[in-house]
């Protein structure tokens, strides 16, 4: 575990991990493991092309995967007789190249705006996700690692692999009114 993860957790749930360790037997808590969050996944200043400027965006982005090709080319067929003997072997060439394995994809969310991302507001988001088995912390208000891994764990079911809470997630949870079409 690394030290960021262990000055997380509290001091109670690390006792009774060592202790549930020591007796034989594993703790009841359960104590979720805290990764920070990828720089891939950022919340932005900018709106992504034809958004209303006024809203906020978040974007999640999966960078390219490569893969180093070795090929082996034939400049030159073998000369072989009727018999089937060689008379002059083929020649080859040998080539390394970079494939895409997978393309970069870019996902842009719309999100709640930061103004309305109050202690309220978050406090409200934790006891949510609390009540649906994703979140293990204190109601603490704090937009934190903990909470941001447990946004992550959410969303990733319906398809967003980020730690910045959606707009469609947050209706979801009930946290912001669903606009009503008939006006």
């Amino acid at each position: 575990m690394s030290y960021r993860a262990m000055r997380i957790l509290s001091p109670i749930s690390g006792l009774i991990g060592v202790c549930g360790l020591l007796a034989g037997c594993g703790s009841s808590l359960p104590l979720p493991s805290i990764t920070p969050e990828p720089e891939v996944t950022r919340q932005v200043e900018t709106a992504p092309p034809g958004a209303d400027p006024n809203s906020c965006w978040g974007k999640h982005v999966v960078p390219a995967i490569y893969e180093t090709v070795t090929e082996q080319i034939m400049l030159q067929p073998a000369e072989i007789l009727a018999d089937g003997s060689v008379i002059e072997p083929a020649i080859y060439k040998t080539e390394v190249h970079q494939a895409v394995v997978r393309e970069r994809k870019e996902t842009w969310f719309e999100t709640p705006c930061s103004d309305s991302l109050t202690v309220e507001f978050v406090e409200t988001l934790q006891r949510a996700l609390k009540a649906r088995g994703v979140y293990y912390g204190a109601l603490s208000g704090e937009m934190d690692a903990r909470t941001r891994a447990a946004i992550r764990k959410y969303q990733k079911p319906q398809g967003l692999d980020s730690g910045i809470l959606s707009l469609a997630a947050a209706r979801k949870l009930g946290l912001i009114a669903v606009e009503n079409p008939d006006g």
